[in-house]
């Protein structure tokens, strides 16, 4: 186990433990008062009190059960989602996401997934592969109807970023509402909103609300043609009901996340000319760490002045 206290002769008041060196080399020198320790939530805690915990990214919600075994102030994720985590807390434990951290390289990867998947960069890429010159008139993203399903910081980071493209975008949340952008449709408006998009992006978070929110209905709404991606989660989508639509060539998709995930070896998705898949990557850029830094801390400077930190999405 390694730490960083930053000086021995001040005793800490805040103990921080992070998954590894990458994030302990990055707190180093640790504000005073702070001892940053390396624990990857797994085994014996080293200490029956942390203040705050970091756990690894992308680890399995299972991972969490040996908070059970010690006492914190916070939680903070490396994530933005957190789907199943309220299953398996134990009681007493405040939760932060990472907000701030991944909406930009997120929105980055899905107007990346959008672009390939229109201009069809793969047909490109498979045709250099094998030495072909393979040219084609492709469809392009100017003039394109967009519906963006899912209007939190991920969704208006993609909106942003989408703006230059001369696109028209309609926006669906959980609730209707209006804001500086305009209006904010409801999921319940999804049926009259389908049918006349070109691109459906899929960025709401996980909840029995959402489970298989595409499915077959959702898919035979969308115009023949259309492009549909998912950058939320993979059971946000029925698979069965995905691979039926493009499988037949009726839709196209672009997909950083499946269900099941990883995809397995072989599976019918990969063989689709018509479907691009990246592997659940949307935050994974040199950008993270830095970002996850600023965010850890801004949380221990909230704790050290004995403020409320920012992010809690549980409390159990």
């Amino acid at each position: 186990m390694s730490d960083n206290t930053t000086s021995s002769a001040t005793p800490a008041r805040l103990v921080v433990s992070v998954p590894g060196d990458t994030l302990l080399n990055r707190l180093t020198p640790a504000p005073e008062g702070v001892n940053v320790i390396v624990w990857d939530v797994s085994g014996t805690p080293p200490r029956d009190h942390i203040d705050i915990i970091v756990p690894p990214y992308m680890g399995s919600v299972d991972s969490l059960a040996p908070l059970a075994h010690v006492t914190s102030q916070l939680v903070q994720s490396q994530s933005i989602g957190y789907d199943g985590v309220a299953d398996i807390l134990p009681a007493g434990i405040t939760f932060a996401n990472a907000a701030t951290v991944h909406e930009t390289a997120t929105a980055e990867l899905t107007v990346a997934l959008i672009l390939a998947a229109l201009r069809e960069i793969p047909r490109f890429v498979r045709g250099a592969s094998r030495g072909q010159w393979d040219p084609a008139r492709a469809t392009g993203l100017a003039d394109k109807r967009v519906l963006l399903v899912g209007y939190g910081g991920v969704g208006a980071a993609i909106a942003d970023r989408l703006d230059p493209f001369e696109v028209t975008i309609t926006r669906v949340a959980s609730r209707e509402r209006d804001d500086d952008r305009g209006h904010v449709y409801a999921l319940s408006s999804l049926d009259e909103l389908l049918p006349d998009a070109d691109v459906v992006v899929l960025g709401v978070p996980l909840t029995d609300d959402t489970r298989h929110l595409a499915d077959d209905a959702f898919f035979s709404r969308m115009h023949g043609g259309a492009l549909f991606v998912n950058i939320a989660r993979g059971p946000v989508a029925d698979t069965e009901a995905l691979l039926a639509h493009t499988s037949n060539g009726r839709l196209n998709a672009a997909l950083d996340v499946t269900d099941p995930e990883p995809l397995p070896d072989g599976h019918p998705l990969f063989a689709l000319p018509n479907v691009l898949i990246s592997p659940h990557v949307g935050g994974a850029t040199d950008a993270m760490m830095p970002r996850m830094e600023k965010l850890l801390r801004r949380q221990i400077d909230h704790l050290l002045a004995g403020n409320e930190p920012e992010n809690v999405v549980l409390r159990t």
